[in-house]
């Protein structure tokens, strides 16, 4: 891309600041909670919402494993016709009542500008699905609406037209946006999608918006969401989007890609090692007391440590 003719104003970082240490703007989800900062952040839950049982049951479970975000399917916009839709309405229904059980933020799709209102009731974020991804006219309702944005990068994008699409919510007043790569479409079928590792590089330097990554939609499969989450942290990423199900053989939707409980357990604490790594955290269950639902930051249980990093002044 042209430097002297940039396609993206809005979403990119300074001229000065690409040339010299790239820096993440957080986005506000809550008064408690931000994503693009020094905590990587984690949401969580099933693909889509099947009822209030299940659905209490997983964000219970994600939160007390260090989940920041409650993800679930209100809306489903599936291949065929004939495959769940979705509860809709009914399910933002239930997502209200387990937010107000558990206290975590939820962040659901929004498939069509008629829905925005609706969801934007519900959701402390509004997620735009790889199809939707130049729905511009979706976009620019996303953009006058004024909620956190997680725009998800289509199947066939290159990077620009994902920094476009951004653009488009920027462009109609809202900077709350987050994106996420979730796996392109290669000619490598040993994957359900391929995840471009070195997008979420190439995002940090173009642009100051957090990057999260979908490890579950790109692998396709529940044993590869530890390997490409530890990648994707390692790569940069400011947070993952995992599917976590109380039993996945059981799922109305994508049973292959989702985690049990305890896998997910599992995921959480060798990213919080990965992180620590990086110089970055993930809130995790503290170890030092007996209830789960109390979290803290906490270190891995080995020493990694060493001198600290001399800090580059950003311009």
């Amino acid at each position: 891309m042209s430097r002297s003719t940039p396609e993206y104003i809005l979403a990119a970082l300074p001229t000065h600041q690409i040339a010299s240490l790239p820096h993440t703007r957080p986005v506000r989800v809550t008064d408690t909670l931000s994503i693009g900062g020094s905590e990587i952040v984690i949401a969580a839950g099933p693909c889509s919402i099947e009822g209030f049982d299940m659905l209490l049951a997983s964000a219970r479970h994600v939160k007390a494993a260090g989940a920041s975000l409650l993800r679930g399917g209100a809306f489903k916009p599936r291949t065929s016709p004939y495959a769940f839709q979705g509860l809709g309405d009914e399910g933002l229904v239930i997502m209200a009542e387990v937010r107000d059980r558990t206290g975590i933020p939820i962040v659901t799709e929004v498939l069509d500008t008629r829905q925005v209102d609706r969801v934007a009731q519900i959701a402390d974020v509004m997620q735009v699905g790889a199809r939707n991804m130049q729905n511009f006219a979706l976009l620019a309702e996303l953009g006058r609406c004024g909620k956190p944005v997680l725009l998800k990068r289509g199947a066939s994008a290159r990077v620009a037209e994902l920094l476009l699409a951004a653009e488009h919510i920027m462009a109609n007043g809202n900077d709350r946006v987050i994106l996420c790569e979730r796996g392109i479409r290669t000619f490598e079928t040993g994957t359900r999608y391929t995840l471009d590792i070195s997008a979420i590089a190439v995002l940090k330097h173009e642009t100051h918006l957090p990057v999260l990554v979908d490890p579950s939609h790109a692998g396709g499969r529940s044993d590869l969401v530890m390997p490409l989450s530890l990648a994707a942290i390692a790569a940069g990423a400011d947070g993952l989007i995992i599917e976590v199900h109380p039993n996945p053989p059981a799922a109305l939707s994508d049973a292959d890609q989702q985690l049990t409980f305890e896998q997910f357990s599992d995921v959480m604490k060798q990213s919080a090692r990965v992180a620590f790594a990086c110089d970055r955290t993930i809130k995790l269950p503290d170890l030092n007391t007996r209830t789960a639902a109390e979290s803290t930051e906490i270190s891995p249980p080995f020493d990694l440590r060493r001198p600290a990093r001399d800090k580059v002044a950003v311009a």
